[in-house]
């Protein structure tokens, strides 16, 4: 059940960040894709206007590079050298090395085709030399069919390995297409997506396992409740089943004997007096535990003397203790205050005192004291006997846990005292905690604030 548990938690958890982590990558990598197209156009734009200006026209001799029309090849391509172009005319995006802002802007590769309105080439320029048929190649990737008779129209394409971005510009009968390679922007938009798969890959992968360990983490509290819920329900059943057999047994008894009058089978009903009794002991202890554990159950706290109500309840007790013939021993420290519950308290204080009258060794010593330690107030109680071992300590305080469970019977307990101690103390956000030496005594502390 709670591998199930925690596997839908794992589940539901990768989902959710997994969604997360796509939604935040699209962002980023949808805003990083317009700036970069941003960017592009606007080179575009600017290389564009460039083989508009009339200064790029003076520039480009029109006598050679002009193709024939018919087969939309060029001629040898010598006019898209260095003789159209100064070496560094494309220099900067604000000129060349001179600041001239007629020269183009920097880009590693750009050029220009003329075409006439049937779309057949009739001049190129480039600083590059290029083939006159990656002209051609170049012409038939431009989607001429979105192309309109006004307004600019931008595309991409890729041809030989490079990637390149076109602008169509209508020129006079023809149409001017200006190319820039756009290659290393397209490579960051790749690398982009190769990062996040990778990033996301191994962010799953650790989430994964950082999940994996907070579900374990977090189901432990519910499996250790859940265990402590089963092992509560079983032990509770086993106290309820005695009592109501022997109430059971001795019923039948009396039924058989129903002749008998009722002075005769008087030992029968003081059985089932005593067991209904064990019983309503039982029962009203379960429902303490359960409105102290109710957190809508309200507790008035309040300061008050600790040092009277630990007298309180020692004095009434010393007759007790006198005749089962246990010494008794205490130390109270006058006027010593704390925040809480006092009848709570007192309760605890009796819960403490009265275990260890019954577990004291025959001819026994009890000794109780209450100090103030630094801004503590702490209440000791002691006895000698057979103590508690180690193993044994922690576990005194959970619900029906007994060290040895035919001495519990026999003195009257049912496992519930200590752990209505804890509940209390806890709820008074105090410490309530055990030490013991087998063979000479436990001692238990209550430390309040």
């Amino acid at each position: 059940m709670f591998k199930k548990l925690r596997n839908r938690f794992l589940i539901v958890n990768l989902v959710s960040i997994s969604i997360m982590m796509l939604v935040a990558f699209a962002t980023i990598y949808t805003i990083t894709y317009q700036n970069v197209q941003r960017e592009t156009n606007m080179e575009l734009y600017k290389v564009s206007d460039f083989y508009h200006s009339p200064y790029s026209s003076s520039k480009m001799p029109r006598g050679e590079g002009q193709g024939s029309g018919s087969g939309g090849s060029t001629g040898s391509g010598s006019s898209s050298g260095s003789d159209s172009f100064p070496s560094d005319a494309m220099g900067g995006d604000n000129g060349g090395p001179g600041g001239d802002p007629n020269s183009p802007p920097a880009r590693s590769v750009s050029f220009m085709i003329k075409t006439d309105d049937q779309w057949k080439i009739t001049d190129t320029h480039s600083r590059f030399d290029m083939e006159d048929t990656f002209y051609t190649a170049a012409l038939q990737k431009v989607d001429q069919d979105k192309v309109g008779d006004s307004g600019r129209q931008t595309g991409q394409f890729a041809l030989d390995g490079t990637d390149w971005a076109y602008v169509v510009d209508p020129s006079g009968d023809g149409h001017m297409i200006v190319f820039i390679d756009v290659t290393a922007q397209q490579g960051i938009l790749t690398n982009l997506i190769y990062t996040f798969a990778v990033v996301g890959l191994v962010m799953l992968i650790v989430i994964y396992f950082l999940s994996r360990y907070f579900a374990n983490r977090s189901i432990a509290p519910v499996r250790e409740a859940f265990e402590k819920q089963k092992q509560f329900i079983g032990d509770a059943s086993h106290e309820l089943k005695t009592p109501l057999a022997i109430i059971n047994t001795n019923a039948d008894v009396l039924l058989a004997n129903q002749e008998d009058t009722i002075a005769n089978q008087a030992k029968w009903l003081h059985y089932i007096k005593s067991e209904t009794e064990r019983m309503t002991g039982l029962t009203n202890d379960l429902l303490y535990l359960t409105q102290m554990d109710d957190s809508r159950s309200t507790m008035i706290h309040a300061k008050f003397n600790m040092s009277n109500a630990v007298e309180s309840i020692i004095l009434p007790m010393e007759a007790v203790i006198f005749e089962k013939n246990i010494s008794l021993d205490y130390n109270i420290e006058p006027n010593l205050t704390v925040h809480g519950n006092s009848e709570q308290i007192k309760q605890v204080i009796l819960i403490l005192l009265d275990n260890a009258v019954k577990y004291s060794g025959p001819k026994g010593a009890v000794n109780v004291t209450l100090q103030k330690q630094n801004n503590d107030v702490v209440l000791t109680v002691s006895n000698t006997g057979e103590g508690i071992a180690p193993e044994h300590l922690e576990r005194i305080f959970d619900r029906f846990y007994r060290t040895d469970s035919s001495r519990a019977r026999k003195h009257g307990g049912h496992g519930l005292g200590l752990a209505i101690a804890r509940s209390i103390v806890d709820q008074h956000k105090g410490e309530l905690y055990a030490r013991s030496v087998v063979g000479e005594g436990a001692t238990f502390y209550v430390r309040l604030s």
